[in-house]
């Protein structure tokens, strides 16, 4: 635990988990030092791609229910009510940095402050530069943690189309975060890369599931449910086995290293320090070390 609040930044590469490969070196030296595990998600509904790239960023905001209300799916009243991202954690000021339009309303409508990419590279015309722009942002600026910062989380939406920039970032992000750095100790860096769409081929491919082995079916009712599948003391009917998120955490000084050396499924499967959580509570662990929530698990 820091004793100070971190700041964190979150990059989110929307369907790139299928495209990483070795020349992704950044994104893999990252993984080598950080905090690995898997995202897991529901079963997607019959949707368009623009539905899907809203409803997914929103199980990583645990903001389903709000995107349920916007879609239509269920009435807004009663019970169901849109809460902000600062109501329900404790005034935590957030942007959301995206290019996709659908995306802009839906983060203006659980209350982030919506920026645009381009306006930022506009700003910088190089990745390193870019990368100084996020982190100014939240209060880091010339290798300083200033006292007061605008936010206290970012969130990057990159599309399928802009994996070189995503590596670009986490290599220059990591070379202004060298560890002795002002900024190290207070930067908590998130890599999260999702599948987008997936196909039937996929159960087979990416599934995290882990047979049991050995097990007699007649007694394989009695064998504990996984974490992933529960959601306090309900189980989680819609639980979907395969290709969940993958993601990368670090922050200096804070963050368990595991043996994970590439950022890939195979890696994680075999290495991940934290194998499976749900993706809803995603925000819960990053609103923690922003001193904003209390402890999600262990």
């Amino acid at each position: 635990m820091a004793d100070k609040p971190s700041r964190a930044l979150v990059l989110y590469g929307d369907g790139l988990a299928r495209f990483v490969d070795s020349s992704n070196t950044h994104i893999h030296s990252l993984a080598s030092v950080a905090s690995c595990g898997f995202l897991s998600l529901p079963h997607a509904p019959p949707e368009t791609e623009e539905e899907r790239i809203v409803r997914e960023f929103s199980h990583l905001l645990d903001a389903s229910e709000a995107y349920s209300i916007a879609s239509g799916l269920k009435s807004k009243g009663g019970e169901h009510q849109i809460s902000t991202l600062a109501q329900r954690f404790m005034g935590v000021k957030a942007a959301l940095v995206t290019e996709n339009s659908s995306l802009t309303s839906f983060g203006k409508l659980i209350g982030l402050d919506v920026l645009q990419l381009s306006e930022i590279c506009k700003k910088s015309d190089s990745f390193p530069s870019d990368s100084t722009e996020l982190l100014r942002l939240l209060g880091f600026e010339g290798g300083k943690c200033l006292d007061v910062s605008l936010y206290d989380s970012v969130f990057v939406h990159i599309d399928v189309d802009n994996m070189g920039m995503l590596d670009s970032l986490v290599g220059s992000i990591m070379k202004m975060a060298q560890p002795g750095s002002e900024i190290a100790p207070r930067l908590h860096l998130s890599v999260v890369l999702s599948y987008g769409s997936v196909t039937e081929k996929d159960v087979s491919v990416f599934n995290v599931k882990t047979p049991q082995e050995g097990v007699n079916p007649a007694f394989a009712g009695l064998v504990p449910r996984q974490s992933y599948t529960m959601r306090g003391e309900k189980t989680r009917d819609d639980v979907r086995d395969y290709c969940p998120m993958l993601v990368a955490q670090w922050q200096d000084g804070v963050t368990r290293r595991d043996l994970v050396d590439t950022l890939s499924f195979e890696s994680l499967r075999k290495l991940s320090g934290n194998l499976v959580i749900p993706a809803d509570r995603f925000i819960h662990e990053v609103a923690f070390k922003l001193w904003k929530a209390p402890k999600y698990g262990a």
